[in-house]
């Protein structure tokens, strides 16, 4: 089916929802209570809260991949998302979902990386629900997070307006290459990539890492940000075209600005990925008053944390732009993420 402009599969695939179909969910919500300050959205990262002189910052994730790190990992996210809002994580809860036949070992395993993921970070673990569930292939994780900001500080995807600066920290695809090395290390040892490679790339889940809450917290603190925004599932491209659409606004992106691993391009090349689509926690995306990119770069750097300019917003009739080698195109559109297909292919 034809919806908005896009096509709707009649059977939908692992991934996100397309996004003209979750648009039409969301169509149907009515906000009734004045206190929520930003509700669900495309590009909308995580629900704001009223709370007077400070916000309430909440948010829920589950971890479907990377299931030797799955506690862990649902802590990291959630996290991630409370951070772009503006805000300090606090509270978490988590809902674990094992298959039938899963060890008491591993329950346990997930239960210590939870608590020692949220005790790192600060995060008080408060509560959640553990069962044995009918179906599963491997254990999920369902995190959710709670966190709070003053009322001054908190942000949301929508802020960002025409001519805000896009700045990138780190680089793409740090998530979907760490899992790639991870769920895939097989295929990309018979398509000839070399086992040192796919050990290093391991670690990309640690250093550069797939937090971004030094990234959103070093930002804030030089001023000018208007919005952040956390690439997830559909990689760089789909997290551009959330916050475009979150704006109202279209953009215009350097491809040869956008800096990338070269494990990234590596695998990509050996598997026939797009790092553009592969999903991308670890990078933060930065929308900042023009003028004020300097200072964000600065402060992220005297952190030790890489960033560069990549774009701009721009008024929403001029679309999504890509320039490529001094080419002008449209940005990739991935209807869901290069991950979900890889591992769909086995």
């Amino acid at each position: 089916m034809q919806e908005h402009g896009y096509s709707v599969p009649g059977r939908l695939k692992a991934g996100k929802l397309p996004a003209p179909l979750l648009a039409r969910l969301l169509s149907r919500i009515q906000r009734r209570d004045p206190r929520v300050l930003t509700g669900p959205g495309i590009g909308e990262d995580a629900a704001l809260i009223s709370f007077g002189a400070s916000t309430l910052i909440a948010k829920t994730d589950p971890v479907t991949f990377a299931t030797d790190l799955a506690g862990w990992y649902a802590v990291q996210v959630n996290a991630n998302d409370i951070a772009v809002c503006g805000g300090v994580p606090k509270w978490f809860l988590a809902t674990v979902l094992l298959p039938e036949g899963a060890s008491p070992e591993l329950a346990e395993g997930i239960f210590e990386q939870i608590k020692n993921a949220a005790g790192n970070l600060g995060v008080e673990l408060v509560g959640g629900h553990t069962e044995v569930t009918i179906g599963l292939p491997r254990p999920i994780v369902v995190g959710f997070m709670l966190g709070e900001a003053p009322a001054s500080r908190a942000i949301s995807t929508s802020e960002a307006s025409v001519g805000d600066v896009l700045v990138l920290t780190k680089g793409i695809a740090i998530e979907g290459t760490a899992l790639l090395a991870r769920e895939a290390a097989d295929r990309l040892a018979k398509a000839g990539v070399g086992a040192d490679r796919i050990e290093a790339a391991r670690e990309f889940l640690f250093e550069p890492g797939i937090s971004v809450v030094a990234d959103a917290r070093a930002a804030l603190a030089a001023g000018g940000v208007n919005a952040m925004h956390d690439p997830t599932e559909g990689g760089l491209a789909t997290a551009l075209a959330e916050v475009a659409a979150a704006a109202k606004c279209g953009l215009e992106v350097d491809a040869d600005a956008v800096p990338v691993f070269p494990e990234t391009l590596a695998f990509c090349a050996a598997l026939g990925a797009d790092p553009w689509g592969l999903i991308s926690s670890g990078a933060l995306l930065i929308s900042v008053t023009p003028g004020d990119e300097s200072g964000v770069l600065a402060s992220l750097e005297s952190v030790g944390i890489s960033g560069a300019v990549i774009g701009r917003l721009t008024p929403l009739a001029e679309g999504l732009v890509l320039v490529k080698g001094g080419k002008r195109g449209v940005l990739p559109r991935f209807e869901r993420d290069e991950m979900a297909r890889l591992l769909e292919q086995g």
